[in-house]
C-alpha cells in the first residue's frame, strides 16, 4: 500500500530530520508544529542541509525539490489527509497524551500512527487510542537523514499489517528496520541512555574533563562521537527526559541521572540547540 499522505508531527531536530528524510525520497509531508517559529527554523534548517546530505545519499535532489513536498503548519486538522503519521514531541507522556487523544479524532480510520519516542513503552501510547492495532513505534536516529537504520517498536496490539506497512515506508526512504520488543528505552536508549549518564557522571566527578571523555570513545572504541557530543546533539534535556522515564518504568537506582545533568538543563544549556552544553557551540549555526 502506497501511503497518500505523512503527517510529521513536531519539527525539532529529529522531526525536521524525518521531515527532510520524507520529502528527498519523494514523499509529500504535512509538518505540523504548534509554534510558528519552530516550523520557519525547521524549513530553514531542510533547505540548508539538502546538498549536504544528497553528497552522501543514494538520491541527489535540489533544496526546491525538497521543500516543495513539505507543507508546514501549526494547523493539527489538516492531519485528516494523512495516510500515515510519525509522531515526535517532546519526551514527556503529559504532553504526548493530548497529541494522540486529538490526532485520534482528526485522522482517518487507517491511518498509522508511528511514535518516534526515545523510551516511553509504545503499548501506553497505543492504549490511549482508539487504534490500538495502527500504533507502533518508529525510532530514527540523529541525523535522521543520514542514518541508515531504524528501530522499529511492536507492541502487543500492533498488528501484522500495520508493521508491513511500516516496513515499506522506510524501504521507500531508503532505510533497513530492526524489529525490537516492546520495552521502555528498546535497545538503543536502554543503552546509550545508561552509558551517556555514567559519562556525565564522570565529569561531575571530576575523573576526567568532557574533551577527554569524548576522546576516549573515539580513539579506543572508532566512535564517531563520544557520548557527550552525542549527548549535545540529542539535547540534554531529552537525555533527562529519556532517564526519568527509564528509572519511572525499571524503579531502578541505575537510572538515576547525574546532578550534573539536571543542572545544566535547569540552566538551559541543553546543547547544540541552545548553543552550550557540555561544548560551546555559540559561534555556530545551531542545528
Amino acid at each position: 500500500m502506497s501511503e497518500r499522505h505523512i503527517g510529521v508531527v513536531g519539527a525539532g531536530v529529529i522531526g525536521s530530520g524525518v521531515a527532510h528524510a520524507l520529502a528527498q525520497t519523494g514523499h509529500r509531508v504535512l509538518l505540523v508544529d504548534k509554534d510558528e517559529t519552530q516550523l520557519e527554523r525547521a524549513c530553514d534548517q531542510i533547505h540548508s542541509q539538502v546538498r549536504a546530505v544528497s553528497l552522501f545519499g543514494r538520491r541527489k535532489v535540489a533544496p526546491e525539490d525538497v521543500m516543495s513536498r513539505i507543507e508546514a503548519t501549526s494547523d493539527l486538522s489538516m492531519l485528516s489527509a494523512a495516510s500515515f503519521v510519525v509522531e515526535n514531541v517532546t519526551e514527556r507522556w503529559s504532553v504526548k497524551r493530548p497529541v494522540y487523544a486529538a490526532m485520534d479524532k482528526i485522522c482517518p480510520d487507517d491511518c498509522i500512527f508511528a511514535a518516534n519516542t526515545s523510551a516511553i513503552p509504545i503499548s501506553r501510547i497505543a492504549s490511549s487510542t482508539r487504534r490500538a492495532d495502527r500504533v507502533l513505534g518508529m525510532h530514527f536516529m540523529n541525523p535522521v537523514p543520514m542514518k541508515p537504520l531504524v528501530e522499529l517498536i511492536r507492541s502487543q496490539q500492533t498488528s501484522a499489517a500495520t508493521l508491513d506497512r511500516a516496513h515499506g515506508l522506510l524501504a521507500s526512504m531508503d532505510k533497513e528496520a530492526v524489529v525490537v520488543r516492546d520495552v521502555a528505552g528498546f535497545v538503543s536508549n536502554r543503552i546509550l541512555m545508561m552509558t551517556i549518564n555514567e559519562a556525565i557522571q564522570l565529569v561531575h566527578e571530576e575523573v576526567a574533563s568532557a574533551p577527554d571523555v569524548d576522546r576516549v570513545f573515539r580513539g579506543c572504541f572508532a566512535h564517531a562521537m563520544g557520548p557527550l557530543e552525542t549527548a549535545d546533539l540529542i539535547g540534554l534535556d531529552t537525555i533527562l527526559d529519556s532517564i526519568e522515564v527509564l528509572r519511572e518504568a525499571y524503579g531502578d537506582g541505575r537510572f538515576r541521572p547525574s546532578p550534573l545533568l539536571v543542572q545544566l538543563v535547569e540552566a538551559g544549556q541543553v546543547g547544540r540547540k541552545s548553543g552550550s552544553g557540555f561544548y560551546d557551540y555559540s559561534q555556530r549555526v545551531a542545528t
